[in-house]
């Protein structure tokens, strides 16, 4: 007798979170491309279902677990299907979510996703279980989510892991404890990679770690330690800004997240010198409060922040700047926050990313509850806040009514599929007309004929370069 073959499993994967997150279910998903399953967006449909989790602040939790929650009831219509858990989350709760929710098939954590298919074969085997790693092994660059097979929703860009974890100590955020401590892959790795994307069509590259301007610390550190004291103290983070925007067919190279403490006069000279580093910086200041930032372990001042912001904006004229702000932190006072908006006018930043303080367990922040600020009081605060931001945002978007502007574009406008929408080098969402379609990829010039706070509105001008990505799926040597 022979068997019939068997339709291949169906999988669909779903990100919350960061870069990092997202970056991870992309090598999640590579990995079971390699193993031939195949993606799937409809829910009814997916034989595995993985939530690749988030933890840094408490709506996660609450996200996770009402996802988990509809997610029974698909289970119980389909007994077949299985129901992953992995990242932040995973890595923060353990055993715990699998007590929270027994259905669950398999969890695991930010250590191991290279292990994602074994696991799901072991836990089919063996039934459910949960693996969590405490590190990554330092000098394995292969576990390193870029040295994994990836999907890629957007074959034109791609994200390049040049750092795991994090050796800061902000009183506020959980990420330490679950990314580990700060590891650099090899800088000819990280080249090589990016040379293998270029190849394969991609011309823009978001470079990727937790404190993403200290790079290679750890790399000199080690070096020294195993007896090469020769070794030269070099500003790696810039000199791979150069290399990479050397890479013949890289137009565009961006990086995510920069510590105010660690952007040093070399990084800023590489973003200017370099013409394929785009003219976006995102430096997340938290607060204004010299105070607060000091309560927070931040290692910088109001002031400090400022002058190395000014350094920046000096080297490059058009220089768009984005932050994160965090409202309510354990003993924010009315000084304090006033402080905070007198630098958010000051900076006058083009957009900011705005949090209400979120106690996460195990961080100091979250052990000074009697320093907790009223929720009226951060709602009140956090809506003074918007206003300045927005009113800056406004302001800078206004100012590039009549400019010519290169966007990569992204596709239809998903509230109105009529207009495309493109990305600038700043980093600028464009909704433009255009009297035929695009391919996502493509580069093109936007003549921006209106603004509003997140966006800008224009017409195309005319296609600078075709989109030359050749495929969606990426296999990448790390």
């Amino acid at each position: 007798m022979i068997d019939e073959p068997q339709d291949p499993k169906r999988y669909l994967v779903r990100t919350f979170g960061c870069q990092m997150n997202e970056h991870d279910s992309e090598r999640i998903s590579g990995l079971f491309d390699a193993e031939g399953m195949e993606a799937t967006d409809d829910l009814e449909q997916a034989d595995v279902v993985v939530l690749n989790t988030c933890c840094i602040r408490e709506n996660a939790d609450n996200k996770l677990y009402g996802t988990l929650g509809h997610l029974k009831s698909v289970k119980d219509r389909n007994p077949g299907m299985e129901i992953v858990v992995a990242g932040c989350l995973a890595q923060k709760d353990k055993e715990g979510i699998r007590e929270r929710a027994p259905y669950v098939d398999l969890v695991f954590g930010t250590h191991n996703v290279h292990r994602a298919t074994e696991l799901l074969k072991a836990s089919r085997q063996h039934g459910p279980m949960t693996e969590i790693l405490e590190a990554t092994v330092a000098d394995d660059y292969e576990l390193f989510p870029s040295a994994m097979p990836a999907r890629r929703e957007e074959g034109y860009t791609a994200w390049v892991t040049i750092q795991i974890g994090c050796d800061n100590s902000c009183a506020f955020c959980i990420v330490p404890a679950v990314r580990g401590e700060e590891i650099s892959r090899p800088f000819d790795r990280l080249v090589a990679e990016v040379q293998g994307l270029a190849g394969a069509g991609v011309t823009e590259v978001t470079l990727l770690g937790q404190n993403v301007n200290s790079y290679g610390r750890d790399l000199t550190l080690a070096a020294r330690q195993g007896g090469d004291r020769g070794v030269r103290v070099r500003p790696l983070f810039s000199e791979l800004l150069r290399a990479v925007g050397s890479v013949e067919g890289i137009r565009r190279v961006r990086y995510t997240s920069p510590h105010p403490k660690d952007l040093r006069p070399e990084t800023i000279a590489a973003m200017a010198e370099t013409p394929e580093v785009c003219e976006h910086l995102h430096l997340p200041v938290q607060s204004g409060s010299d105070r607060v930032l000091a309560a927070m372990h931040r290692g910088y001042t109001a002031e400090r922040y400022l002058e190395k912001l000014a350094a920046a904006r000096a080297a490059m004229p058009d220089l768009a700047v984005t932050t994160d702000l965090i409202v309510g932190f354990p003993g924010e006072t009315d000084d304090d926050f006033e402080r905070t908006l007198e630098l958010a006018a000051t900076a006058e930043y083009d957009s900011a990313y705005t949090f209400i303080y979120s106690p996460r367990a195990g961080t100091e922040a979250a052990e000074m509850a009697d320093q907790f600020v009223a929720p009226a009081v951060v709602a009140e605060r956090f809506d003074r806040l918007k206003v300045v931001l927005e009113r800056s945002a406004l302001r800078k978007h206004e100012d590039r009514i009549g400019r010519i502007e290169e966007v990569v574009v992204e596709g239809p406008s998903r509230k109105d599929p009529s207009v495309l929408t493109g990305r600038t080098r700043q980093n600028k969402l464009v909704h433009f007309a255009s009297p035929a379609p695009l391919r996502v990829g493509t580069y093109a010039e936007v003549l921006v004929t209106g603004a509003a706070p997140h966006f800008l509105r224009g017409e195309l001008a005319g296609v600078t370069a075709p989109a030359r990505h050749r495929t969606r799926i990426a296999v990448t040597a790390g």
